[in-house]
């Protein structure tokens, strides 16, 4: 009898050659679009987040949707407070609030780039969806806009009922946004350990900013991000600090010991043409080595950001939101 392995993987996930044609297609006018589009670097981070509002970046114009309701929540600093966008389902039945967080690099975007891709979630987790607005580099670099999806989850523990009707339940994000919710879910476990989220919606995130995990310099493909773009991100965000700074786990999550922590149930997502696959792979192993769930899922042939295309864009884009659909359902027991 052969031996087995504690750990079991399915190659044909990550096997290229097996990626449907109409994602090989779609990779590939996206590589174009992003050779031929300018690096926000090139222009400047506020130059460039008015031309993604504008529609002039490869990404299409964002859609604003009359559904989304503005607001404002008090900050830690002075003086100063914290925009967000929320969307409540239509069946106007919440269960509960889910903190969404942005990607972008920490750089780009806002709580208002994606308000089709909110409602979606809204309506079917059947959960309030309420998106922070957190600051960005390099206007304001590490920690401000992690505290400030600190203060948001706070102030949704506390208020979530009374303001909004609900209680907080889950958080989750994209790429960077994924990033800070893992950091957000390892803050209250501290911070305030008699809460405890439901669930953790982590797509395509990176975990260790130290210096990057092997893929993201083994994928050769300009992809929607490439190891160019990430270490202009990481620039912009953590000015001044060298390898060793950036492995302290309040920055990497990676780096964080979760030796008897009871963490969330996570969802981790990923295709298999992200240079963040590996960060998706460890970070995920890691959540189950120490008795916490994980699930993870990987989307063969799928881009960085999949998820939040149009969907039929590439059969991942319903796959991944079917699958993020299933698991909080699983969690609230609808």
């Amino acid at each position: 009898m052969s031996l087995k392995s504690d750990l079991n993987l399915d190659p044909a996930k990550f096997d290229r050659s097996k990626a449907d044609k109409k994602t090989q297609e779609f990779n590939q006018k996206l590589i174009q679009l992003w050779k031929d589009g300018p690096r926000w670097y090139e222009v400047g981070a506020a130059e460039y987040r008015k031309l993604r509002w504008e529609g002039k970046t490869p990404l299409p114009k964002p859609v604003v949707l009359e559904d989304g309701v503005n607001m404002n929540i008090p900050s830690r600093n002075a003086g100063r407070e914290i925009p967000c966008r929320y969307f409540k389902p239509a069946s106007g039945e919440s269960k509960g609030i889910h903190l969404h967080i942005h990607g972008g690099g920490w750089v780009l975007q806002s709580e208002a780039y994606q308000d089709p891709y909110l409602k979606y979630m809204a309506d079917h987790y059947q959960l309030t969806v309420f998106s922070v607005g957190y600051r960005l580099a390099p206007e304001d670099p590490w920690p401000a806009g992690v505290n400030d999806c600190y203060d948001a989850a706070e102030w949704l523990i506390k208020n979530g009922k009374e303001k909004l009707g609900g209680e907080l339940m889950f958080t989750g994000g994209e790429s960077a946004g994924s990033h800070l919710a893992a950091l957000v879910a390892l803050y209250l476990i501290d911070k305030v350990p008699d809460f405890a989220f439901k669930g953790l919606l982590l797509h395509f995130g990176c975990y260790d900013l130290s210096g990057f995990l092997p893929m993201v310099e083994h994928h050769e493909l300009s992809l929607v991000i490439d190891l160019d773009v990430m270490e202009k991100y990481i620039d912009a965000m953590l000015p001044n600090t060298t390898p060793t700074d950036r492995r302290d786990p309040s920055i990497s999550p990676f780096f964080a010991d979760i030796r008897g922590k009871k963490l969330p149930p996570a969802l981790f997502t990923c295709g298999s043409e992200d240079p963040l696959l590996d960060d998706t792979m460890f970070m995920g192993t890691k959540w189950q080595m120490y008795g916490n769930e994980a699930v993870v899922k990987i989307y063969n042939g799928a881009p960085h950001g999949f998820i939040m295309y149009a969907p039929g864009s590439i059969p991942s884009v319903q796959e991944g939101l079917d699958d993020s659909v299933e698991f909080v359902k699983s969690k609230i027991g609808a």
